[in-house]
């Protein structure tokens, strides 16, 4: 079964670094990521979600080689191509993987314009050492699927990484 978390970050490129971080940690077999989208809002209010995989982009690539295919058994490749892509596309932008859009939607709507929200579904992990690893960058937990204990120990690391912060500013 796999957990949601949900952190915010006071901007955008915050949370692609922190996103960066736990994809690398994935390389390492630390972590098992099923979706990692970062949502921003606009200074409009229009929430803007960026996805790890473009659906539309990678059916579009899919059924263009299946149209080929099929164009060449008969006999005309171009319009197979052309079909193919059209209907990959189609069937790629209509396809949602991972987390719910909407739900990505809903839930951002409650963030400030300019920061980002990290919305990661982990299937699995070593909390330890990815915690190790997030904690520096700080960020409020927004939602998770967590159990308690385990949401409160993620809080705190973050909490204690958001007040070191704080207090190495100086004072004006």
């Amino acid at each position: 079964m796999s957990d949601l978390i949900v952190i915010v970050y006071p901007t955008e490129s915050k949370a692609e670094e922190v996103r960066q971080t736990l994809l690398g940690l994935q390389k390492e077999y630390v972590i098992k990521l099923g979706d990692a989208v970062i949502a921003t809002k606009t200074e409009a209010g229009k929430i803007k979600l960026n996805q790890l995989i473009n659906t539309t982009a990678t059916g579009a690539v899919s059924g263009s080689f299946w149209g080929l295919l099929i164009g060449v058994l008969f006999l005309n490749p171009l319009v197979g191509v052309a079909v193919g892509a059209t209907s990959g596309a189609l069937g790629g932008a209509l396809t949602d993987v991972g987390i719910n859009d909407a739900f990505m939607k809903d839930l951002s709507a409650s963030i400030e314009p300019g920061n980002g929200a990290l919305f990661l579904l982990v299937q699995e992990m070593t909390s330890d050492k990815v915690l190790k690893q997030i904690q520096g960058f700080g960020g409020v937990v927004l939602k998770t699927s967590l159990d308690e204990a385990k949401e409160q120990v993620l809080r705190d690391a973050l909490q204690r990484a958001s007040e070191e912060a704080s207090d190495s500013t100086p004072a004006a």
